[in-house]
């Protein structure tokens, strides 16, 4: 099945089999390891990416999914070779410690304030439910995000 899509800003065009996950688009066929695998059933979402905007996980979407769609993935945050405010509020309040999980808790944060720039704590920790980490204990993570608010950084 041919595919035409947006990524990270760029058009892609390829051939994929019908059932092939977005997930294993992304890692095998493009290279673009940083959207993680982590259970494969959709509860830990390592593999967020956005798709239209949205927070999706890519490893419960088809890649036939995609025609006519954009699709933002950890690797489309850094512009121009420089981190995205994000990403440096996340090294700065030691929001990564393993780093498996910091992908998709990027991913959904980013989401999160462009939905809403100045979100409360609350905000912030309800968004992230889905997003399962078990080093940092979720608190340095809220601290980035409420930081690049807080900084009226565009997103």
């Amino acid at each position: 099945m041919k595919l035409a899509f947006e990524l990270n800003s760029r058009p892609v065009v390829l051939d994929v089999p019908p059932g092939r996950r977005l997930l294993d688009l992304l890692r095998d066929d493009l290279g673009l390891i940083g959207t993680k695998e982590g259970c494969g059933e959709g509860e830990c979402g390592a593999c967020t990416v956005l798709v239209d905007g949205s927070p999706k996980l890519a490893c419960l979407m088809l890649a036939a999914q995609l025609p006519g769609c954009s699709v933002v993935t950890v690797e489309g945050l850094a512009q121009t070779g420089e981190l995205h405010p994000l990403q440096k509020a996340f090294i700065d309040h030691g929001a990564v410690q393993c780093g498996f999980c910091t992908p998709g808790l990027l991913m959904a944060s980013y989401a999160l304030l462009q939905r809403h720039p100045q979100p409360s704590r609350q905000t912030v920790r309800d968004y992230l439910a889905g997003n399962l980490c078990r080093c940092t204990g979720y608190d340095q993570v809220v601290e980035a995000v409420l930081s690049v608010s807080r900084g009226g950084q565009r997103i």
